[in-house]
């Protein structure tokens, strides 16, 4: 774990910890023929790619009725009310952001001019597998899309290789509303997601996180579909003062980190004194975490950082673009206005990044590798589109006629005026 000084990083340190969405390139072409072969092949490249990546022989691709009912029935009936408290509040927290279905101002006598919100067709939500079950990202990529009114809504989530998918991840696909959920992982899912094959019902929009795989499918299907933003391996960032806790910002550290061995978590801190205690309870805490392993892996790639003041912290966090942002200030509020890039904020010592990963209700679904730069985590708005609509009146065509004859004729477009010219011949 690199632990220095924020002036002493060097160059090549720097651009490890800033620019991280360099492998995408690197997976490309093995992508590109997996999405060929599936667009080809349909449900017998399925079959290959499951059987191959996952160790899977699937008879049949979709999850049936059943299968979904036994894996509730499986459920201890405790964890699956966690799972509805959960469901509540994303589905509540959902339901804030939603816009009006249609809005009119008027501009000027006779000029009314509005918006008219559709929820999208289909979506499929891409469920991650492999080193663990994600029931939570089942709620939060369905239940937005069914607050915001998608009728149709698919789910794939890689099988094991019994060929049955987590119970959990089927429970809470069935609370979140799923329509069909698919026996799929990594690029086969995208692909089958984006072109559709005999079993696979294709969508207008792909949603979800994934690793490199998945994320550089995600993109590459963008010409079929249309994605979220790209969403890879997880990362924090800790910015705290000395008022914070070392063990806490240890914890939550080691949390990240325990994700993936591409996670990367990252504290920027304006206190020695908390930097070497984080530094001692980070290396303590990895030993005894059950995922022992990954997280050692992980925290190659973390850093411990110490910087001159807190205004210095939160430009290396803005250059950053975390995904997810812990402040643990004396003034966290004065440390949120100046964030610019972040997927999602995290504020006090009582909030760490697992709050929003399962229950407050905010999304976990977060652009990654400084993607927050320019795009926002999953929200309503991603399954929602937005049809501008004008009612205009004789009187209000004629209080705007010379302008757009004016313009229309500077800009060459002569029937665009006389369009305009026509409506007032006698």
């Amino acid at each position: 774990m690199l632990y220095k000084h924020l002036s002493e990083v060097t160059d090549a340190e720097m651009e490890t910890l800033l620019y991280r969405s360099g492998d995408l390139m690197d997976v490309e072409k093995t992508v590109s023929s997996i999405l060929h072969d599936v667009h080809e092949q349909g449900d017998e490249s399925l079959r290959r790619y499951t059987k191959q990546f996952d160790g899977a022989d699937l008879q049949e691709i979709e999850v049936s009725p059943e299968e979904i009912e036994e894996a509730i029935r499986e459920i201890d009936p405790e964890l699956l009310g966690h799972l509805k408290i959960a469901a509540n509040n994303i589905r509540e927290f959902h339901h804030a952001q939603m816009p009006p279905k249609i809005w009119f101002i008027e501009t000027a006598p006779g000029v009314e001019l509005g918006q008219k919100v559709t929820p999208l067709r289909s979506v499929g939500a891409y469920v991650p597998g492999g080193r663990a079950s994600y029931p939570s990202t089942a709620l939060m990529t369905a239940i937005p899309a069914r607050v915001a009114g998608v009728r149709n809504i698919i789910m794939c989530t890689p099988p094991g290789p019994d060929g049955t998918v987590n119970p959990l991840t089927l429970a809470a696909a069935n609370i979140a509303g799923v329509d069909h959920v698919y026996k799929l992982g990594g690029v086969q899912a995208i692909a089958a997601m984006a072109y559709g094959t005999e079993s696979v019902l294709s969508v207008d929009k792909i949603v979800g996180p994934g690793n490199v795989y998945v994320t550089t499918a995600k993109m590459l299907v963008r010409d079929q579909t249309e994605i979220d933003f790209p969403a890879g391996p997880s990362e924090v960032l800790i910015i705290a003062d000395d008022t914070a806790e070392p063990g806490m910002v240890a914890s939550d550290i080691i949390a990240q980190a325990e994700h993936d061995p591409n996670a990367i978590s990252v504290l920027v801190t304006i206190s020695e004194k908390l930097a070497e205690e984080v530094y001692s309870e980070v290396m303590k805490q990895a030993e005894t975490t059950p995922r022992h392993e990954i997280v050692k892996r992980s925290l190659h790639r973390g850093a411990i950082l110490v910087a001159n003041s807190l205004s210095t912290c939160t430009e290396f966090s803005n250059e950053f673009g975390p995904e997810h942002l812990e402040i643990i200030t004396n003034d966290d509020e004065a440390i949120l206005e100046q964030i610019e890039n972040a997927g999602s904020i995290f504020i006090g010592k009582y909030a760490p990044v697992s709050t929003g990963d399962y229950a407050s209700g905010t999304n976990h679904v977060l652009p990654t590798a400084g993607y927050s730069k320019i795009y926002s985590g999953l929200n309503i708005n991603h399954f929602l589109k937005y049809s501008s609509i004008q009612k205009i009146s004789k009187e209000g065509l004629e209080s705007l006629r010379d302008t757009i004859i004016s313009i229309a004729e500077e800009e060459g477009l002569q029937a665009h005026a006389d369009a305009v010219r026509m409506r007032f011949k006698k």
